[in-house]
């Protein structure tokens, strides 16, 4: 996501962090360069003018900053405008006293709403909540069965009756409340474009469930066109958020970028893939961070703290910068990384990854050609890779059904790898800085300050 977007300014960016002096020309030339970066993105004119505008204004003061050079100053205006086009904080939800909190999703036809439906109801049960969802789409034939196929793969109850969409949903609230369910999923039925009948349908659903939250459902994909969806939606049932489909599709984030800055509302959720689980509250501050590529750790560690074992996690940190890690250890976190989305998605979230290894296509084929590599070696050859020569590198490639070079290729990373991660550990047993990566490539002190905080004390 955002891949056009993060590249251009990356690109942008990359030249100011250790410049000393800027002149106006430079000023110039750098908001000349955002403004076209915005607009390939796709992101809305009226928008684009406000906020190269508003980067100007601050941009004049930035050679008068102690605390950062005028390089670092404008990098961090540019930041905190993005910030603030993307919705500035994360939407909390407040759930209802009486329960159940109800939630309607609204949306075109093609939008993702149904699936929206099912992720969110399994986000809210991941908060440890017993949603419900309810399929009030009833034009669609396939749509309330494809709500009960995704219910039942989640474990969540679904509840439709057939007839009128508007009795159905009141009956829904009905059922919820006696079977005790505290957050009910209202899914309601789209049009290809937006059309009286269907607005008419949703106001009086909205009347018969009264809300506590209408969220609209935006296809990422269309551009700042969901900008006038949403505004006609708006109109009518005043929304409350946006959730950003198929996100994940989305080089550019023209929607996401616009829909705030003109709507007012803010964005609640986005999809980042196809599966049930790749469904994540939108933050804002974590997003822009991702788009100039500084990464997002607090949600790499939210979704690790989910598939990781702390004490496992602990002893396999230890074993790393100890040099004592094994190729069963690697092959071990490997399957555990899998539950945690896409690796290439899981890269892009990781602070001063290079642009290369971030778009770098890594498919769920590679991935299954190393565990294959590592499962055709013996207990010994794991624990001790040097004792891999070349017939027992045939053998492995044989056994794995890949080539030699494979097998090659993957030793030379993972000793390097380790190499790598005990010289580390050499450096902070020294009292090296904390925030220093790879390469000498800083973490921002926000950024080390809110790691510290969340890990706690080593």
């Amino acid at each position: 996501m955002f891949e056009t977007l993060s590249s251009r300014l990356g690109g942008v960016l990359k030249g100011l962090r250790n410049r000393g002096r800027l002149t106006e020309q430079d000023v110039t030339q750098v908001l000349a360069e955002v403004r076209t970066a915005l607009l390939e993105a796709d992101v809305n004119v009226t928008v684009v003018r406000d906020v190269v505008e508003r980067i100007r204004t601050q941009a004049v003061g930035a050679t008068s900053s102690t605390a950062l050079n005028p390089g670092q100053q404008i990098i961090k205006i540019v930041n905190d405008e993005l910030i603030s086009m993307l919705g500035g904080e994360t939407l909390k939800i407040m759930y209802a006293g009486a329960p159940p909190t109800v939630v309607l999703l609204a949306g075109l036809q093609g939008s993702g709403k149904t699936t929206s439906a099912a992720k969110l109801a399994g986000w809210f049960k991941s908060q440890g909540r017993q949603p419900m969802l309810v399929g009030a789409d009833l034009q669609r034939p396939a749509a309330v069965e494809q709500l009960r196929v995704l219910g039942a793969q989640l474990n969540i109850p679904v509840f439709s009756a057939p007839g009128d969409p508007v009795n159905t949903a009141a009956l829904g609230l009905a059922e919820a409340k006696s079977l005790g369910r505290d957050v009910l999923i209202v899914d309601t039925a789209g049009r290809l474009a937006i059309d009286e009948e269907m607005m008419q349908q949703v106001k009086d659903i909205s009347k018969a469930v009264k809300p506590n939250y209408t969220f609209l459902v935006v296809d990422a994909m269309t551009g700042q066109d969901a900008v006038t969806v949403a505004q006609a939606f708006d109109e009518t049932l005043s929304i409350d958020a946006v959730i950003l489909s198929k996100l994940d599709g989305d080089a550019r984030g023209g929607a996401a970028l616009s829909v705030k800055h003109v709507l007012g509302k803010p964005i609640a959720f986005a999809a980042t893939g196809e599966k049930l689980d790749a469904f994540e509250q939108f933050h804002p501050d974590r997003m822009a961070s991702r788009i100039l590529g500084m990464g997002d750790m607090l949600t790499l560690i939210e979704q690790a703290e989910k598939v990781f074992e702390k004490d496992k996690a602990e002893e396999t940190a230890a074993k790393m910068l100890e040099g004592e890690f094994t190729l069963a250890d690697f092959l071990e976190q490997l399957q555990q990384l899998k539950k945690m989305g896409s690796l290439q998605g899981i890269m892009g979230m990781m602070p001063g990854m290079p642009k290369e290894l971030k778009n770098a296509e890594i498919s769920d084929d590679q991935v299954s050609r190393t565990e294959a590599i590592i499962y055709s070696m013996t207990a010994q050859e794991r624990a001790n890779p040097e004792l891999i020569n070349g017939s027992r590198r045939t053998r492995i490639s044989k056994g794995s059904g890949t080539t030699v070079a494979d097998v090659n290729r993957l030793v030379k990373q993972f000793t390097e790898m380790k190499k790598m991660m005990k010289q580390m550990g050499g450096k902070a047993s020294r009292g090296g800085k904390a925030s220093k990566g790879i390469k000498g490539s800083e973490m921002p002190d926000e950024l080390a300050a809110a790691l510290s905080s969340r890990l706690g004390p080593r």
